[in-house]
């Protein structure tokens, strides 16, 4: 189904959101959970990467299906391989059987897992004969996505000897290692991570398991960070259920936005984003997303709102997700008349004046393309294709939009 969003020039000026928990937290949990039942967990994120995981985890057949979710094939992967005795194939969409993922295979089989490839060498499918695993010591790269290494982590636990983790070179997306370390300190599982060395120690029975609270998305509320920055002085939207102390990566959207004039207000379980003046705003926007490169299609698109430029560095995991983020970002901000350059792990965007109206958004099957454009109906007519594959991670988008004052057809 496409979406039509009419030029909708303003929003209400003060809106409340209740936003689904991070599926980023949610697929850490449930992997968790899987692995010790005790736990509970409240808010759980709705979207469809998390039905998937849960679906798969709770799965006795000989074949799992995780379509276009790219966290679960990764969280899977480590999962199936330490469940002694049974044979899994592990596939996915089209997409999916593109999207590399031998640097985790070789590190799970460098601690023992009997992992083959069905068709092409280092991408899915993946025949995996789970078995137990002694070896404790592994090493990769560490630019690589954060997913590798958090589903490495996460299965520590439950290895012999738990496990000790070399990354080699300078460490990329730090706050989602982190945010893996910390749930799992949350259930009292012993962690270190100094230097370029993480440690995981095996579970013991001490360890005490609890009703968990995943926060809400840092990343879904990015799109009414780009809401308020593209309206009015004094527009407020609030969004719930946040926190200060956020184990997420896109909690930086709080310094970030400032840069575009929306102030974050804390309260105990929400937040509220204002729009104030914002007179000393730099001609260039320059910013390293290494740590939180999910965010970066909202950003350019709020700059191209704007008519600010910008440099986005750090970006190069992007060419690895639902799609290449990277060039489907160019040829999209394109048709509405920016000017902009890509590299392997960089954009720039020029400024611009003018914002070309009727656009037809593709989507590439990437919830995070049709949300982040979203927001352009502030400034002019668009229609965002395929919008319903909002629902990998925010099924409920459309509706929110309505909520603070979009005009959907």
């Amino acid at each position: 189904m496409d979406i039509q969003i009419l030029n909708t020039s303003k929003v209400h000026l003060k809106s409340k959101v209740e936003v689904t928990g991070s599926k980023s937290e949610s697929n850490r949990l449930l992997l968790l959970q899987a692995l010790y039942p005790e736990i509970s967990i409240r808010n759980l994120s709705n979207s469809d990467d998390s039905v998937l995981m849960q679906k798969a985890l709770n799965s006795n057949e000989e074949i799992v299906d995780i379509h276009h979710a790219g966290t679960a094939m990764r969280f899977l992967t480590a999962y199936f391989s330490i469940q002694e005795g049974r044979e899994v194939v592990l596939t996915g969409s089209k997409r999916m059987k593109e999207r590399p993922i031998k640097i985790l295979v070789e590190a799970l089989i460098q601690l023992g897992a009997d992992i083959t490839y069905l068709e092409n060498d280092g991408f899915p499918p993946l025949k995996i004969r789970g078995k137990r695993l002694a070896k404790n010591k592994v090493a990769l790269d560490a630019n690589v996505s954060s997913q590798y290494i958090s589903a490495l982590l996460l299965i520590a636990s439950k290895l012999d000897n738990g496990i000790e983790l070399t990354l080699n070179g300078e460490i990329t997306s730090v706050p989602y290692i982190k945010m893996t370390l910390a749930l799992l300190n949350e259930i009292e599982i012993a962690s270190s991570f100094e230097g370029n060395c993480i440690k995981v120690l095996p579970f013991t029975e001490s360890s005490h398991k609890d009703s968990l609270i995943v926060e809400s998305d840092w990343s879904s509320a990015s799109y009414f960070y780009s809401i308020v920055a593209l309206s009015a002085v004094g527009t407020e939207i609030k969004l719930s259920s946040y926190k200060k102390n956020s184990l997420q990566g896109d909690s930086v959207l709080a310094t970030i936005y400032t840069h575009f004039g929306v102030e974050t207000i804390f309260s105990e379980t929400s937040i509220t984003l204002r729009k104030v003046e914002n007179n000393s705003a730099e001609p260039n926007l320059e910013l390293d997303l290494s740590n939180a490169p999910d965010i970066a299609q909202t950003i350019a698109v709020t700059c191209f709102g704007l008519g600010r430029s910008c440099d986005l560095t750090g970006l190069h995991t992007l060419k690895i997700k639902e799609t290449d983020r990277l060039v489907a970002l160019k040829s999209e901000l394109e048709k509405f008349g920016a000017e902009i350059t890509i590299t392997n792990d960089s954009l720039h965007l020029s400024p611009s004046s003018t914002i070309n109206e009727g656009v037809e958004v593709a989507t590439y099957n990437d919830h995070r393309m049709a949300m982040a454009f979203a927001p352009l109906g502030l400034k002019t007519t668009l229609t965002i294709k395929d919008a319903m594959v909002v629902s990998k991670s925010f099924p409920q988008f459309w509706e929110d939009l309505k909520h603070v004052g979009f005009v959907l057809k």
